[in-house]
């Protein structure tokens, strides 16, 4: 449809990330950023209604208007990029308006991350836009071309599910991460993944490395470093060296250095915690994956005085209490570290009293960003030496 409305909306860039989310099934069954009736029903129930069915949904998925922009219901409004400054920029894509609300964000950050308290990272992401309207409604969208180097690397549903069928893999299991990998987070991939090939080794699986690669925050490391991180732990078959359980994929017979993938996820963070792992999980309902890792402290982000949000087990938890329906099978895991007396990587839970090696996230920094190595029981070097990299461009 063509637009009727003479002045368009800027869509900012992750917002528009977002609308392309929506286009390629991946928000799936939204057409569009939500009309008041789901923003009301996320809320207030966790769930949107389709066909008279509940399904899970915990993040309202919404578009924002300056004064100057807001429409009116019926309108059909063109979309442009807030990022785009050339006067003339085209519209990629219109929206058929059904719905103008407004936005009440006190009460839309105290349902979505559980605290009425805005000194943390997910609830700057909305109480710095000044923007007060939202509309709802469907979306029509042009064909965009992702112009970052590891766009091919970055997948939908479709490339997915079409990847799924052609290697014949039975269960999926998707990881989510928006850091560089320490060896304790790759386990959790690894484990994970080894809990579903026990319950079906006769059934061929594949490990899935998922990370987001839209807006994170400021201080995370840019997608672009970090797909060189994991390409390495893919592609030169690191992912579980030396922390696998050798025999159990030997007895499957299957081999995880070949049935380990790299699939970005082009969608923003929200550092919604528990909220947000159900939203994790629904993106990758979507995608086609037939299992999702949660672990402790999913999508974690605490307040500025580091004391934290929400429990270490409450983005787990969360499934248990679900407002709708949700398909795929989620794996909870715990956290690992590196343990001396096993000499190799496993779950703290299962290993007390022997020794582990940890190094902190502020010694980590100052370690890559001094050029050195980190010891390689707490990262793998492929990885540090691509951060080492990245610091160093920094200086």
């Amino acid at each position: 449809p063509s637009p009727t409305s003479a002045t368009p909306i800027a869509v900012a860039p992750a917002d528009f990330t977002t609308l392309y989310r929506i286009a390629d099934g991946t928000l799936s069954p939204l057409t569009g950023p939500m009309t008041s009736s789901d923003y009301a029903s996320v809320l207030a129930t966790r769930h949107i209604t389709r066909d008279g069915k509940p399904w899970s949904w915990t993040i309202p998925i919404v578009l924002p208007v300056t004064d100057a922009e807001t429409p009116k219901a019926g309108d059909v409004v063109g979309l442009v990029r807030a990022d785009d400054e050339s006067p003339d920029a085209a519209p990629f894509g219109v929206l058929e308006v059904a719905d103008v609300f407004s936005w009440d964000k006190p009460a839309f950050l105290l349902a979505v991350y559980g605290t009425d308290r805005v000194d943390h990272p997910g609830a700057r992401l909305w109480t710095s836009d000044a923007r007060s309207t939202l509309v709802g409604g469907t979306i029509s969208l042009l064909p965009f071309a992702d112009p970052r180097e590891f766009a091919a690397r970055v997948l939908g549903p479709a490339a997915v599910r079409s990847l799924l069928e052609k290697d014949s893999v039975a269960n999926s299991v998707a990881f989510q991460t928006r850091n560089p990998l320490h060896r304790a987070h790759e386990y959790a991939l690894v484990y994970g993944g080894e809990c579903v090939l026990r319950e079906s080794p006769g059934e061929k699986i594949g490990l899935f490395l998922n990370p987001l690669v839209g807006e994170l925050k400021g201080d995370d490391v840019p997608a672009a470093t970090r797909m060189k991180t994991y390409a390495h732990l893919v592609d030169d078959g690191i992912l579980g060296e030396g922390d696998m359980d050798a025999e159990l994929w030997a007895a499957a017979g299957q081999t995880l250095s070949k049935q380990a993938y790299l699939a970005g996820l082009d969608m923003r963070m929200f550092y919604g915690g528990p909220a947000e792992a159900v939203m994790h999980a629904i993106y990758r309902q979507n995608l086609g994956f037939s299992h999702f890792i949660v672990g402790r402290k999913h999508a974690d982000a605490p307040f500025d005085d580091g004391t934290p949000i929400w429990g270490d087990f409450d983005a787990q938890e969360i499934f248990g209490t679900l407002g709708g329906d949700l398909r795929i099978k989620t794996v909870n895991v715990g956290f690992a570290a590196f343990f001396e007396e096993l000499g190799k990587v496993g779950l703290v839970a299962e290993n007390k009293g022997k020794t582990p090696v940890n190094i902190s996230g502020t010694k980590m920094r100052e370690i890559l960003d001094g050029g050195d190595i980190p010891d390689t029981r707490v990262m793998r070097e492929a990885t540090a030496r691509e951060l080492v990299a990245y610091y160093k461009s920094k200086k």
